[in-house]
């Protein structure tokens, strides 16, 4: 007799999601399947509005890493007015993007993920989550939060507000830095670094723990995309795109951003509103490919400064060619994060940041254009065309979780394999397919998620749909 396994709503992530595992008749797993259970309609609603609305518009996207949207809109709409932006707003952008980093890694590491890493995927609930956390090691949580003030500081700073700052712009960005402001910024950069270094450690120092998890938290081939500088160091801003297999092979190098419609597919999928992007040259069966920390730290040549440069050495040691475990996406925000501060601490020194000429006036000149950009969790396309008059006829977007799907399906199919054996289901069986998720940080929608225990409801049913019991977790 069959079973179905549903765990609704996955916990700890942004946005609402369900997994459903099918079993045979002796307890072991057929499949699993990761579905994301809200529907977003921004590529339809956006269709009307001027280009101008684009950055502010998509923002809402999602409400933990509005900054993301707003640079590739904006990037979009700089190609659409055929405007090369001023020096100093490209170099204000990056540090804005570099800020939301910061911010979104550390809510990912030390709040979200942490309860697992450092109470146990087998711990009780209630001795899960960041309030029990906060009794265990009241430190790291105090470190998370200051990295997250401190990214969202900056970000407030030059945008004016925390989340959805209407700053950067079709043609640059409405506002610079203050000597003052910079100042505020350095005196704080020690300490985050400090605490930068620290993760990274205590990261290294739980390994041994968890040698199960890394061989099968999403430990599979892959392909591997994002992009990289001209001199194919670690990027999150500009540069060309770059695909590498698992072997760290190059598949393809210095792609053409806006034409990335030429080797990226996208596939639609019955049981989840969640798109499905794919590599075109080998189809949606086998063009599975990751993107994001794991991604960009495998595609890189190097991180451009000197600790997190130490870090990746570090990091490739976990790897043969690529590292392909996605338990290592935790690393690889620790790195980034620790990347992302030391070159906020190079990039304060620069005299273009108090430059008043941040924008290039213009009109529509393109019909057209691409944006693309890093976000956090990978790399993100803003396409939009527009009639003469700037307003919106077509928008697609291709959002860094949806590029994960496939690798979120195959992970908790591969964990649910391993660790669920028999008919007796535990608490941590379950809690180990949903951090399988919460690895890659999936950011579902711009609803916000709740801290700390989620419930799940999980029901066991025959072929027949008739319910033999009922797993419930308030």
């Amino acid at each position: 007799m069959s079973r179905k396994i549903i765990i609704d709503p996955v916990s700890r992530i942004e946005g609402h999601s369900k997994i459903t595992i099918h079993l045979d008749e002796d307890g072991n797993v057929i499949n699993a399947h990761f579905h994301v259970t809200e529907f977003r309609g921004f590529e339809e609603f956006c269709k009307g509005r001027p280009l101008w609305e684009m950055p502010g518009l998509t923002a809402r996207v999602c409400g933990i890493c509005p900054v993301s949207h707003i640079l590739a809109s904006s990037k979009a709409g700089d190609k659409i007015l055929a405007v090369q932006i001023p020096a100093a707003a490209v170099k204000l952008r990056r540090i804005m993007n570099l800020a939301q980093f910061i911010q979104s890694h550390a809510l990912s590491f030390f709040h979200l993920s942490a309860p697992d890493l450092l109470v146990g995927f087998d711990a009780p609930p209630e001795k899960r989550n960041i309030f029990a956390l906060v009794e265990q090691d009241q430190d790291l949580v105090k470190d998370g939060i200051f990295l997250r003030k401190f990214g969202q500081s900056i970000i407030q700073t030059l945008g004016g507000s925390k989340i959805h700052p209407a700053w950067s712009v079709p043609g640059g960005v409405r506002s610079g830095f203050s000597n003052t402001e910079i100042n505020s910024i350095r005196e704080s950069l020690p300490q985050a670094k400090k605490i930068a270094i620290k993760a990274c450690e205590l990261f290294k120092t739980l390994l041994d723990k968890f040698v199960k998890e890394i061989q099968f938290f999403g430990n599979f081939p892959s392909l591997f995309l994002g992009l990289v500088a001209s001199d194919k160091s670690w990027e999150h801003y500009d540069g060309s795109l770059r695909i590498i297999d698992s072997d760290g092979n190059v598949i393809e190098d210095n792609l053409d951003q806006s034409k990335y419609y030429e080797f990226i597919g996208e596939d639609v999928r019955v049981d989840s509103y969640l798109k499905a992007p794919y590599y075109k040259l080998v189809g949606p069966s086998d063009g599975l490919y990751r993107v994001g920390p794991l991604a960009r730290l495998n595609i890189c040549s190097h991180m451009g400064t000197p600790i997190a440069d130490k870090e990746l050495v570090e990091f490739r040691q976990y790897g043969t060619g690529a590292v392909t475990s996605s338990f290592f996406y935790h690393y690889a925000r620790l790195i980034e994060i620790l990347a992302a501060i030391e070159r906020i601490e190079l990039a304060l020194d620069d005299p273009d940041l108090l430059s008043q000429k941040l924008r290039a006036d213009a009109g529509i000149n393109n019909l057209e254009g691409v944006g693309v950009s890093e976000a956090p969790r990978g790399t993100l396309f803003h396409h939009y065309k527009v009639n003469e008059y700037g307003i919106i006829e077509f928008v697609n977007l291709i959002i860094a979780t949806g590029q994960n799907n496939l690798a979120m399906d195959r992970t908790v199919s591969q964990i649910a394999k391993h660790f669920i054996k028999g008919k007796e289901i535990t608490e941590g069986m379950l809690n180990r397919i949903e951090a399988g998720v919460r690895a890659f940080d999936p950011c579902l929608s711009c609803s916000t998620h709740a801290i700390g225990k989620m419930p799940i409801q999980v029901t066991v049913v025959d072929s027949n749909g008739n319910v033999l019991k009922q797993i419930t977790r308030d």
